[in-house]
């Protein structure tokens, strides 16, 4: 579907790049075989895990404004517009790291740009904890943003680059369920902490990423891509095995960055040509419909969501929303690759619509003073489902349209919860019909085909 964006090399890739789509369309043809199959594989589970507290780094960031809303208003005096950009600058920063990180990653290397990011989300981090005002807060929540984007991706094209294939998809889902885990640890921590010390949290999975990525060896892919033979072998052993025979997989990947340099070079406008023109329509729109289902407004929110259902304990919400979304992504990773991305889709755009209408039905009753020993049960029982809600992975301009989406919805939430909340979610349960509507009519099956059936597939619906 939007891989087929993706071939465009000459775009900054903020999720998956070129490169990607070569390393699996090697894997569909099979022509790259492990070296070390039988190996020692420490180094790789190593390097894997230093490279996700990156993805947990991100959960942190967006999981921190949910439980700390209250507190953050009241301490430092913030109006409902100040924190609204406070929740939602993230995103911005998201999106300017995102559009950025390829160039990065491809100019100072995958562990460069991974110390970076690092750097940006500590000094977000310190800057929120010393906040005394809106204009600091706003601040270091830009560069944690901006932290965030450039992890979202050098980690997973880092762990697709040095693990070896048998391994590779396995490795490469850690990264969406840690940053569900690390969400969930910040919406369960901020319960029991305050905002300032959480801010201080947030510095751990950036520490320990440092201090980790001082025993791990850069990308091979990268090293063989900017010319550099003598420590393109050494990594590549050092993640195989010293035993290992590394020749073939050696060989693989030099023949692999000839055929990237082979590619000729494009621009984002030839996006818009008639073989592409299918695949840029579906991606973004699935992004649209995707955001403007609300997941990023109950998610930024959620404490507050709760309070404002009428729920006696807030924190008992949120602690339930917390428990709810890792064994929801990890049973959404499980189906992926079994039940095909299509009806996955479909079923948790029904999800979605059903936690909205659920939702807005208790905000419905609450302002007509209807079942008040509903309303709450109503509430929680439709804000647990939104989870299911699966995040598709697209090329740069679908992720630029995926990340303003995400300011929108985010920024916009709480003004709409003020002008009516039961509308708020049954405007997002709308969306999510459509979503499944748009699916059924435009969105073909990946599973099981190649870029060049997928792209068949999508050019047969003109």
């Amino acid at each position: 579907m939007a891989k087929e964006i993706n071939r465009l090399n000459d775009l900054e890739k903020p999720l998956i790049t070129e490169e990607q789509n070569i390393v699996h369309k090697s894997d569909e043809y099979d022509s790259y075989k492990s070296s070390d199959e039988n190996g020692s594989i420490f180094m790789v589970l190593l390097s894997t895990f230093v490279a996700v507290c990156g993805a947990f780094e991100f959960g942190t960031c967006v999981g921190y404004s949910a439980p700390t809303q209250a507190a953050i208003r009241e301490d430092l005096g913030l109006s409902l517009a100040e924190f609204a950009m406070f929740g939602s600058i993230l995103t911005i920063g998201a999106m300017f790291g995102a559009v950025t990180s390829g160039r990065i990653a491809d100019t100072i290397g995958r562990k460069g740009a991974m110390r970076l990011s690092a750097v940006f989300c500590i000094a977000g981090w310190l800057a929120v904890y010393f906040s005394k005002s809106d204009v600091s807060l706003d601040l270091g929540r830009f560069a944690t943003g901006y932290g965030i984007g450039i992890f979202s991706y050098v980690v997973p094209i880092f762990i697709a680059e040095i693990a070896p294939k048998n391994l590779r998809g396995g490795l490469t889902t850690l990264n969406q369920l840690l940053i569900v885990i690390g969400q969930s640890t910040a919406f369960l921590i901020g319960t029991v902490i305050s905002w300032r010390e959480l801010a201080l949290a947030g510095l751990l999975p950036c520490i320990v990423l440092f201090v980790g990525l001082c025993f791990i060896p850069e990308s091979p892919r990268w090293l063989a891509k900017v010319g550099d033979q003598k420590e393109f072998h050494a990594a590549l052993r050092k993640l195989r095995g010293k035993d290992a025979d590394i020749t073939e997989e050696a060989e693989e990947i030099q023949e692999y960055i000839e055929t990237l340099q082979s590619l000729p070079k494009t621009t984002i406008w030839d996006l818009f040509q008639k073989q592409y023109i299918n695949s840029v329509i579906i991606g973004v729109a699935l992004m649209v419909f995707q955001q403007f289902g609300g997941i990023n407004g109950v998610s930024f929110y959620a404490s507050q969501t709760f309070a404002l259902a009428g729920l006696s304990s807030a924190k008992a919400g949120t602690v339930a929303y917390a428990c709810v979304q890792v064994p929801i992504t990890f049973l959404g990773a499980m189906l992926m690759d079994k039940s095909g991305r299509r009806p996955l889709i479909m079923v948790s755009s029904a999800g979605t619509f059903l936690g909205c209408f659920l939702a807005g039905t208790s905000f419905y009753f609450k302002e007509h003073d209807l079942l008040p020993e509903w309303r709450p049960i109503l509430a929680v029982a439709g804000v647990l489902i939104f989870p299911i809600n699966v995040k598709g992975v697209a090329g740069s301009l679908v992720v630029l349209v995926n990340w303003l989406g995400a300011w929108a919805v985010s920024y916009a939430f709480n003004f709409m919860m003020t002008w009516s909340s039961y509308g708020t979610f049954y405007i997002y349960s709308g969306v999510s019909i459509l979503t499944i509507l748009f699916v059924v009519k435009f969105v073909p099956e990946t599973k099981g085909k190649t870029l060049e059936e997928i792209q068949a597939c999508i050019n047969s619906h003109r």
